[in-house]
């Protein structure tokens, strides 16, 4: 598990780019995953934040990273969140020097065919969101509920807090690091899915150029789904609550200034 490395994954206008991948009970997707990661853009590292799953995926990735420097493992004591496990990972990230981190599910939903688009798009952007409802975007083998609700949700998201992204609840994305570190995430409330619509209602009032790239996006294969009504209701009453804050202090429009 090596620290720094020369690579330069997203070229001179990215920088050192690194792949978090939360894991909890992913042992049957994750060394596919890496393996397709590092086809299609070979110079990223990935860092695999495991929440000390029982089905082993911790051994999984330690195995790959004894194999493959560019692959580090983080293991973690408990099952606390997917927001909590990126944070983590961006806290490990800023530690090593590098200057972008990219946000992928190890449940093959996030293709890595597109990861190169999303870093070329991040040359000019501070977040790049990997887009379910852009123009070109595909959805594969969700029910028509599913489609529904990311619909909605994301309706919601926008009328509520004035984000300006078609999917404020995608959780494909890569950010630079300098833009991050303008939020506050010691700030951070959420621990589940609403975490994505946190962090866009954050960036977006802090200035950063957002910018959204089709995907094609798929259901998984294997596994069990960690999607749940109560993560469902979480996010809808932080979003009604956020939005009661903005309009109460008048900050749906973002701050003067943008990033350089």
């Amino acid at each position: 598990m090596g620290e720094q490395t020369g690579r330069t994954a997203g070229g001179p206008d990215v920088g050192r780019v690194l792949v978090v991948v939360p894991t909890y009970n992913e042992a049957d997707n994750l060394a596919g995953i890496v393996d397709r990661v590092h086809r299609h853009a070979p110079a990223v590292d990935v860092l695999v934040a495991d929440d000390n799953s029982p089905d082993g995926t911790g051994a999984v990735a330690d195995g790959l990273a004894r194999v493959d420097d560019r692959v580090h493992v983080l293991h973690r004591d408990g099952k606390d969140g997917l927001g909590a496990a990126y944070l983590a990972g961006f806290a490990w990230a800023r530690r090593r020097g590098y200057d972008a981190v990219v946000e992928m599910d190890a449940d093959g939903s996030h293709a890595p065919e597109d990861l190169p688009a999303l870093l070329h798009a991040a040359r000019d952007a501070d977040v790049v969101i990997g887009s379910r409802w852009q123009r070109g975007a595909r959805v594969l083998n969700w029910p028509w509920r599913r489609l529904l609700l990311s619909r909605g949700g994301n309706w919601y998201a926008r009328w509520a807090l004035g984000v300006p992204v078609s999917d404020a609840t995608g959780g494909y994305r890569v950010y630079r690091l300098r833009a991050l570190d303008a939020v506050d995430l010691d700030g951070v409330c959420s621990r589940g899915y609403s975490f994505q619509v946190e962090l866009s209602r954050l960036l977006h009032r802090a200035g950063a150029r957002m910018v959204e790239v089709p995907i094609t996006f798929a259901e998984r294969e294997r596994g069990s789904s960690k999607m749940s009504p109560w993560i469902v209701l979480e996010a809808l009453w932080r979003i009604t609550l956020w939005g009661l804050q903005d309009r109460r202090w008048g900050r749906r429009r973002p701050v003067a200034g943008r990033w350089p």
